[in-house]
């Protein structure tokens, strides 16, 4: 669905509460008149409604950029990931900073494959002028590679909110004024990819890609990008509401299996500070 107004960005975003001014929107169409493929085995559907990226032994993975660059935006994207036995595989989609690979910013979703019958599980991570170690995970309430769902990215000036079909399952809050790094020098582009991790991405690399199954495919559709503009609509007072509030804590209860702030074992003289912090 093309965004052409404020006012429609702003129903789309009323879920979490979240109200930006439009600077740009790539949506409708082609997804090729957004994204760009960038490496790789992969191709867009006669129609050009669909990417989908392919990974084989022999020919390696593939991936997609977004043509433009963003300075804080709301990105959607639907995707079907890779059915039955995708173990050694992780199919991703991100918002990475250009420039030096030693001070850039991320803000990653990465979907690391499983074993028939076993769940997959949607990684991810925010990395600051080149630090991470923020991982939260957590399994997803449906299958994932059946049908197409919808993974979003809100990254403003207040926070970085992760959803999932509409659901918040993250939030990560600008503290820099209590000396916690945040996201706010860099402008990102967009990014997708299928590749092979079968050295840690299914139980920690202890079960392997079965390349008899390959090629392995991933697809991706519907794509949209909302940028806020300078001088519009201020957003930094702009909190979820109650019922985002809700959701949030319901996938968090209920399908997060892994958290930063309670690895006590790698954390050993206390969590981060942001841990802490409202």
């Amino acid at each position: 669905m093309a965004v052409s107004s404020k006012r429609e960005a702003c129903v789309l975003a009323v879920l979490v509460g979240l109200c930006i001014a439009v600077r740009t929107v790539v949506a409708g169409g082609r997804i090729d008149d957004g994204l760009l493929l960038d490496w790789g085995h992969g191709n867009v559907s006669p129609d050009g409604q669909v990417i989908s990226l392919y990974l084989d032994r022999d020919a390696g993975g593939s991936g997609f950029r977004s043509k433009d660059t963003y300075m804080y935006a709301r990105t959607d994207l639907q995707i079907k990931l890779v059915p039955n036995n995708s173990a050694g595989t992780v199919t991703t989609c991100y918002f990475m900073s250009e420039g030096s690979w030693a001070n850039h910013d991320e803000i990653d979703l990465e979907f690391l494959g499983n074993l028939s019958g076993q769940p997959y599980t949607l990684h991810t991570n925010i990395y600051i002028n080149g630090t991470g170690q923020k991982e939260q995970q957590f399994h997803l309430w449906f299958d994932p590679t059946t049908d197409f769902h919808t993974y979003s990215i809100v990254w403003t000036p207040l926070h970085i909110l992760v959803l999932v079909d509409g659901t918040p399952i993250r939030e990560f809050r600008n503290n820099a004024n209590k000396g916690v790094a945040y996201p706010s020098s860099q402008r990102m582009r967009l990014y997708g990819s299928l590749w092979d991790a079968e050295d840690w991405a299914t139980q920690g690399g202890r079960v392997k890609a079965d390349w008899s199954a390959a090629p392995f495919v991933a697809q991706y559709r519907n794509f949209t990008a909302t940028a806020s503009s300078p001088g519009g609509y201020s957003y930094y007072d702009q909190e979820m509401d109650a019922t985002a509030q809700q959701n949030m804590k319901w996938a968090r209860d209920n399908y997060m299996v892994y958290n930063y702030c309670a690895d006590t074992k790698r954390f050993s003289n206390g969590s981060p500070p942001e841990c802490y912090m409202p």
